[in-house]
């Protein structure tokens, strides 16, 4: 065998295959796996080899995020970023300072905010008004399901009291029933459509930014799961076909096609041309994304039962189902039949059902095939449906992070759920003992895309450190899954639902060294020290993509 180009040696090595054998060295040449050992690996060592001494730190195959939105997190990095502060005072800081850095924009925009930084989850047009001025503003909060509007927003959509809610959506009020600014899901199109498209160099720009600081966190492929026209960020698939074309895209990406829910079967076509149209190097739009529901923090999630009002009685809201389920029963066969995996938002129990139905009937009419189809966010799942996603070989897709207590939950979600729903959240566990298959990723910008920060509340249903706000006991114990599963998970699972574990995913002969070496060993110190983990160096088919400045 010739020499290796690159040799990792004198650590272990996280193989994430079957076996999970004991490694202690990875040989690399012309980007691929060319050997897994130990001291025998050594013998690949030649005058022009690369060695990176692991001094006991682990190796592991790149992390692959099975639901991200890279583009949307590089703009929010350009725009007025509030993702890394927690308090309203803080963001009335930030948004002040930079209307005063950006004075020749026409509209303010950023993101980031989080719902319990307001009571009941709400901020309102008159307290941005104070910093905004008259200038329009549209302030996405984390996790995209809601919006922060000024008056002079409000006035340019004409938005007023006699608005009719949208049928997705909601417009918070005052108690005059005058628009308070706060948008919910839909209610969010009245403003946004108003926005200043993103040029594609922006858009690029912005790509590039979110690739690199995903790489810094050990990421080597993910599934954007947004790749069409939708919010305020325009549509990332030119991005990934001008990255792609001119070398610049290093990750492999797989682009879950929008369904549009204001749309039905028509649409299909378009679908498949995008398909055929945005496809090239390292990226191909293979899937289609389906948001079947909202969020539960502002009763958009869709229910079985209906939401509680915070003191154990029912009201009238089971949330929505933004697809009808007689129009996903139809839908989701026709794209299966046409090749497509089927990537499904879906937070409340009753979404996780109608995606899980839809799925059956696209078997029944269709046979079992290899799409792979996976159901991101799984937060309130009805324990009869807990088999249903090994039986019908659906993933489910873990965004392990939120599977904890902190404010968001305690004050704005439990009250609201009430028993037993409570009580069925994130039910890793659960799964993971009826054999599902288990995917993971971290919806950024909506939350850290931190790979070990979302792997140390897998496994102990607490906050990393770091991400702590507040002290409390384990969620849901119950539903932790282990370190090993955690990780494969992050790795191969997500490969396979990207129909890129033929190639990456584990460490294995042949397969392309996609690899990450973390600074310690996860296993062999305390469960609640894993979230500090970091990475040290990214490798893309053996090149490096990312080093720390202590690697």
């Amino acid at each position: 065998m010739p020499y290796a180009d690159l040799v990792f040696t004198g650590g272990p090595v996280f193989t994430a295959n079957t076996v999970r054998s004991r490694a202690t060295s990875v040989a690399v040449a012309s980007g691929r796996i060319a050997a897994v050992g130990g001291d025998d690996v050594r013998g690949l060592v030649g005058p022009s080899t690369e060695v990176v001494d692991l001094a006991g730190r682990m190796l592991i195959p790149g992390f692959q995020d099975a639901h991200v939105h890279p583009v949307w997190g590089g703009l929010d990095m350009l725009r007025c970023d509030l993702s890394e502060l927690g308090t309203a005072s803080e963001y009335m800081e930030a948004i002040g300072h930079y209307v005063g850095a950006h004075t020749d924009d026409e509209w303010i925009l950023g993101g980031g905010w989080q719902m319990s930084a307001f009571p009941g989850g709400t901020p309102t047009a008159s307290a941005l008004d104070a910093v905004t001025g008259d200038r329009p503003a549209f302030f996405p909060n984390r996790d995209g399901h809601g919006a922060w509007v000024n008056s002079a927003a409000l006035r340019r959509a004409g938005i007023d009291r006699d608005t009719s809610d949208p049928a997705d959506g909601r417009i918070e009020r005052d108690a005059n029933g005058a628009p308070s600014g706060t948008l919910h899901e839909g209610a969010m199109a009245l403003v946004n459509r108003l926005l200043p498209e993103e040029p594609l160099e922006r858009l690029t720009e912005a790509l590039l930014l979110g690739q690199r600081y995903l790489h810094s966190f050990g990421i080597t492929g993910w599934q954007d799961a947004i790749v069409g026209p939708y919010g305020d960020a325009g549509d990332p698939g030119p991005a990934y076909l001008a990255a792609a074309a001119d070398g610049t895209l290093t990750a492999r990406v797989v682009g879950a096609i929008w369904w549009d829910r204001t749309k039905g079967l028509e649409q299909i076509p378009s679908i498949l041309e995008r398909r055929e149209r945005y496809r090239g190097g390292r990226f191909a739009a293979t899937s289609v994304k389906v948001m079947q529901d909202g969020v539960a923090e502002n009763f958009t999630a869709s229910m079985l039962e209906p939401y509680c009002d915070g003191h154990g009685h029912f009201t009238d809201n089971s949330g929505i189902s933004f697809v009808a389920p007689e129009i996903l029963n139809e839908a989701v066969p026709l794209l299966d039949a046409e090749g497509f995996q089927v990537h499904f938002h879906a937070i409340g129990d009753r979404a996780v059902r109608e995606c899980l139905d839809a799925v059956e009937h696209a078997i029944a009419r269709n046979g079992r095939g290899d799409n792979r189809h996976h159901i991101a966010h799984i937060q309130v799942v009805h324990p009869e449906d807990v088999p249903r996603f090994r039986r019908l070989g659906v993933a489910a897709n873990m965004q392990s992070l939120w599977a904890t207590y902190e404010p968001q939950m305690v004050e704005l979600t439990l009250p609201f759920l009430g028993e037993p729903r409570s009580a069925w959240q994130y039910p890793f566990g659960d799964l993971l003992r009826a054999g599902a298959v288990l995917a993971a990723g971290s919806d950024w910008s909506v939350s850290t895309p931190d790979p070990m920060a979302a792997i140390h509340t897998a496994v102990n249903r607490t906050a990393a450190p770091g991400y702590e706000e507040g002290e409390y006991d384990a969620f849901l114990p119950e539903q932790a899954i282990d370190l090993a599963t955690s990780l494969t998970a992050y790795t191969a699972g997500s490969a396979w639902v990207n129909h890129l574990d033929e190639t990456t995913g584990t460490i294995e002969v042949g397969k392309l060294a996609d690899l990450a070496v973390l600074d310690r060993d996860p296993f062999a110190g305390p469960a609640d020290q894993i979230g500090a983990t970091r990475t040290l160096q990214t490798f893309v088919e053996g090149r490096r993509v990312y080093a720390a400045t202590d690697a």
